[in-house]
């Protein structure tokens, strides 16, 4: 199959019927061959087709700052994304090497969690992993003993965030990106770190594919499909998930204990994995899955165990194992309020400020700009609706909000003034009525 506009075009559509139309199109753009065909495919199908004319493209490229030539690569990918007609965004991440998961892995952690907290609601996040990255990817699950949802692969589409992940390119081999390329007289970062086959995946490109392929030539093709039967597979789990959270009670932030222990084995395992996806956090290990099992939902009531991994954890608080997010970055600064959704970060939901509440923060409030920060104690509160200032380590207490989450809380201020707690209290002297109401959706377990 050789690639056009068209051929883009016709997968959207396919996309669409699940996801529908997006807000915006976020194209995650390395510089690559890959990304820049996506890229200029899009810009190309927003010149020439009425569908897609007003389409909002943006590029973003992630600094790892893991190559000497990365500073680099992000001018030129502006360059080419000037080029395009598409808006250009450039975000450096720090990777975190110590995390015991690999250069590969710890990389792909940083850029995806840097993607997550950019997209709004209603985005499409465009990989443009093709054919053969699909052969790649099942190869090394199956090398690492992945079950079912790993041999699936790289799958075409899948919630991310407030938004979805597509992969329009999935059924595409990689020699028809390059032809477009030629075509189109394109140019394209060369990562030298691809050629390195010390990494799993570069040693499975240039080692054991081509071999593969020497043999039987459409490898990709064949790999492909058994990563669509497995996808079947895995989605049954998936719906078998649903079935099992929603007789626990329907909230995948604090599952209840005494209920799980009463499913199977691979149940229990089955619903912790769903639970941690649908709350956003990282995939933990299966021995960090085995340890959930054996010390957290086996512990005494009154113990409080704690399985941690990066980018999540568990813990067992009487009969509740609570998935905890990532603890609430340092400040946030926020301008545009109005009807504008804040990602809070993995696992932490959203906040959005919505008009024409009863009562509500006043709008002149909002217009000077609020900053978000985490709890760190000592802070003082006068509720809207009682009668004195408090401790808010008190109001906590008294809410019943578990320990864990207390500085978790995003503190909504202005200036220096504290002027709301989460979606649980507003100031008393930032009130109006009407106002604006303050909502946390998909907010963690606070009780």
């Amino acid at each position: 199959m050789s690639f056009s506009t068209a051929i883009l075009a016709s997968r959207f559509k396919e996309l669409e019927e699940v996801a529908g139309k997006p807000q915006r199109y976020v194209v995650a753009f390395s510089g690559g061959l890959d990304s820049t065909v996506l890229a200029h495919a899009l810009a190309n199908l927003r010149n020439h087709d009425g569908d897609y004319a007003d389409a909002a493209v943006l590029a973003i490229h992630i600094e790892h700052g893991l190559q000497k030539e990365s500073a680099d690569w992000g001018a030129r990918c502006r360059e080419v994304a000037a080029e395009f007609e598409i808006d250009f965004q450039l975000l450096v991440v720090n990777v975190q090497l110590e995390s015991g998961k690999g250069p590969e892995a710890s990389a792909r952690d940083a850029r995806y969690s840097a993607l997550h907290a950019q997209l709004r609601h209603g985005d499409w996040l465009l990989s443009a992993h093709h054919r053969e990255d699909q052969a790649e990817t099942l190869l090394l699950n199956l090398i690492r003993g992945s079950g079912p949802a790993g041999v699936a692969g790289i799958g075409s589409l899948r919630r991310f965030g407030p938004g979805w992940l597509a992969r329009p390119l999935l059924n595409i081999d990689q020699a028809d990106l390059q032809q477009y390329a030629l075509e189109e007289n394109l140019r394209w970062i060369d990562d030298p770190s691809n050629t390195n086959r010390r990494f799993d995946r570069n040693f499975l490109r240039h080692e054991v594919l081509p071999r593969l392929k020497s043999r039987w030539p459409d490898i990709a093709a064949r790999l492909q499909r058994s990563a669509g039967h497995a996808g079947e597979a895995s989605q049954l789990l998936v719906e078998l998930a649903e079935i099992d959270i929603e007789a626990l009670g329907g909230d995948t932030a604090r599952l209840p204990i005494d209920a799980l222990s009463a499913l199977s084995a691979p149940r229990q395992r089955n619903v912790i994995r769903y639970a941690i996806r649908d709350r956003g956090l990282s995939t933990p290990t299966a021995l960090q899955i085995e340890r959930i099992m054996k010390e957290v939902i086996l512990a005494r009531v009154d113990a409080q165990p704690l399985v941690s991994w990066p980018g999540g954890s568990v813990r067992r608080y009487r009969n509740g194992l609570y998935l905890l997010p990532q603890n609430l970055a340092d400040q946030i600064e926020i301008r545009e309020l109005e009807g504008s959704q804040l990602e809070l970060g993995s696992g932490l939901g959203v906040l959005s400020f919505e008009s024409g509440a009863d009562v509500g923060l006043s709008k002149a409030l909002l217009e000077g700009g609020l900053t978000i920060k985490p709890r760190v104690g000592g802070e003082r509160f006068s509720p809207y609706g009682q009668a004195h200032t408090r401790e808010l380590k008190k109001l906590l207490q008294q809410e019943g909000v578990v320990p864990w989450m207390r500085d978790r809380l995003p503190l909504i201020y202005s200036g220096d003034r504290l002027v709301a707690v989460g979606d649980l209290w507003l100031a008393a002297d930032a009130v109006t009525t009407p106002g604006v109401a303050v909502r946390w959706s998909d907010r963690p377990s606070l009780h």
